[in-house]
Order: structure tokens, then C-alpha cells, then sequence
């Protein structure tokens, strides 16, 4: 019998620093993962990695330290189309959090009703090559269809160079989608290279795009503190002020350079030093999208 091999990833920093920037009331970490425990809620077997437990404790230790009051759990790939960590972690969470479905066609709609009626306001499409590329078109349009009419959108985790290659597909969407970690463009290329024109001009023409100014760590070339992806995250936030959406994408998966989460919520007044345009990002941007209470 052939036996699947799935890299176990680094653990999170465990020594986050408390941020000198000071997030304002009610404000959103929009892109974060919880694993596990493994014990509780198993790793699908045909996962691309496997990751150490960074369970709900952990999650609320780190936020606590941060200054965050709301979250939203990206259901991250390793543990398939079982939505329960997030579906449990909302019902502990007294409002504070929502969350992003991995599904696939299979789901009925009773069962997308169910993870609605648990705080779940979109799903997930990876596209990213090492992830396991690009999803089946006919499974993709059928899920647009299924989730549209619940007012859900589409979370998107593309490689940047693939940007340009869908970027036409995405304005016909009904339904709105966010674009995760700034593109996953590479700072080391500049403002000008193609993906992050692309991501830009995406940004003007089509009211349905967000985007993410999360994985500093993923678009830097030059490593901590990750400051060569301020220029993105500003030029992003200056472009749809009201259609960005920040998040630590902590425990980090699959990243070359573990970041520590305080500094990453520093690099926050970097890419938004107005006071009115930290407020959108992080608390009135978020609400919106994800249908927290005011």
C-alpha cells in the first residue's frame, strides 16, 4: 500500500509580543485558522500538510494579547469539508466570531443552511498550485449557485501569477469575493509588476472585489519586520478603503518566515496611518461583509 507523505508545518511563535499600536473597540482579526485538536476534530487524510494543534484556547490567548474582540475562521484545507471546528468555535463565541466554509458539491442545502444559521458568511476556493491548483469549474459554478442566494461571497487564495489569467472570470461573479494576502504578489517585483496592476485595477472597476491586507510575511522579500509590503498594503487601502479587510492568517501556515503577531499588528498604522481608515479596516469593513452585530 502506497503511504501519502504530509509535511508537518512549524508551530506559531508562542512568545507574541503585546503591539505598541493599540487596535480600536470591536476590532476583527478577518483571516485566521484554528487546528484541531487532532484528537477532537481529525486532519483529512488527503491533506497537503499536516499542522501542529493551534486549538481554540490558543486562538483566544493569542486575540486577548492583541487587542482583538472579533474573528473570522478561514476552515483551513487540512481539515477538509468538516466546517465543525469553526461551526463550534462561533456557538462558544457569544457573537464574536463568523467564519469561511470549505465545501464542496456534495453539500446539500439543508447543510448550507445549517452553517449558515451558525455564523458562516462564505467559502473558499484555494487556486494555489502547491495546495492543489485550481478548482473543478463545474464544482465551482454549482457552489456559486448553491451560496449566492444566502448573500455569502467567495474567499479566493490564488498564486499572483495567476491573477491576470482570471481576473476577467471574476468581474462576472454575482456574488462578492475577497482576494487573500494582497495577491500573494512579491514585493521584491515592485508596484508595477503585472498581478498587482491587475489586483488594482480589479479594485476600481468592480465594486464585488475586497481584498486582504494579510501575509505580509508571504509577500515580503526581505524578512522581518516585513516592512517591503507596506507599499502594497497602502497603495490596496488607498484604492477601496471600504472593501479592505485585515487578519494575522495566524497559525501562520506554510510560511518560510514565522512572524511574530505583534508585529504584525504593527505594521497596521503603516498601512493605514488615518485613524478613520484604521476604523474601516479593521472594525467597519468587517462587520459589513460578515454580518456582525453593530
Amino acid at each position: 500500500m502506497t503511504m501519502m507523505y504530509t509535511p508537518t508545518i512549524p508551530p506559531p511563535d508562542p512568545n507574541t509580543r503585546t503591539p505598541k499600536f493599540k487596535l480600536p473597540k470591536l476590532s476583527c482579526d478577518a483571516h485566521c485558522h484554528i487546528f484541531g485538536p487532532g484528537a477532537k476534530y481529525p486532519y483529512a487524510p488527503d491533506r497537503s500538510y499536516t499542522p501542529p494543534d493551534a486549538p481554540l484556547e490558543d486562538f483566544r490567548a493569542l486575540h486577548a494579547k492583541l487587542g482583538v474582540e472579533r474573528a473570522v475562521i478561514v476552515n483551513a484545507s487540512v481539515h477538509g469539508t468538516d466546517n465543525s471546528v469553526a461551526l463550534d468555535a462561533i456557538a462558544e463565541s457569544n457573537g464574536a466570531y463568523r467564519a469561511v466554509a470549505n465545501i464542496d458539491d456534495s453539500i446539500t442545502e439543508r447543510e448550507l443552511r445549517v452553517l449558515h444559521e451558525g455564523g458562516f458568511r462564505g467559502c473558499r476556493f484555494n487556486f494555489v498550485r502547491h495546495l492543489g491548483g485550481v478548482p473543478d469549474k463545474r464544482v465551482f459554478d454549482r457552489i456559486i449557485a448553491m451560496v449566492t442566494p444566502l448573500g455569502w461571497h467567495i474567499d479566493l487564495h490564488f498564486d499572483a501569477i495567476d491573477l491576470p489569467e482570471y481576473a476577467d472570470m471574476l468581474t462576472r461573479l454575482p456574488l462578492s469575493y475577497t482576494i487573500d494576502h494582497m495577491g500573494r504578489v512579491k514585493a521584491a517585483q515592485g508596484l508595477d509588476q503585472l498581478p498587482f496592476r491587475i489586483l488594482i485595477e480589479l479594485m476600481q472597476r468592480d465594486e464585488k472585489c475586497w481584498v486582504k491586507i494579510c501575509g505580509s510575511e508571504r509577500v515580503s522579500s526581505s524578512g522581518p519586520p516585513f516592512t517591503d509590503a507596506v507599499p502594497f498594503a497602502r497603495k490596496i487601502v488607498e484604492t477601496a478603503p471600504d472593501r479592505v479587510i485585515w487578519g494575522t492568517d495566524w497559525p501562520h501556515p506554510n510560511v518560510k518566515v514565522m512572524p511574530n503577531d505583534g508585529d504584525l499588528v504593527d505594521l497596521i498604522p503603516l498601512f493605514a496611518p488615518e485613524p478613520e481608515f484604521q476604523q474601516k479596516i479593521l472594525v467597519d469593513n468587517p462587520a459589513r461583509l460578515f454580518e456582525f452585530d453593530r
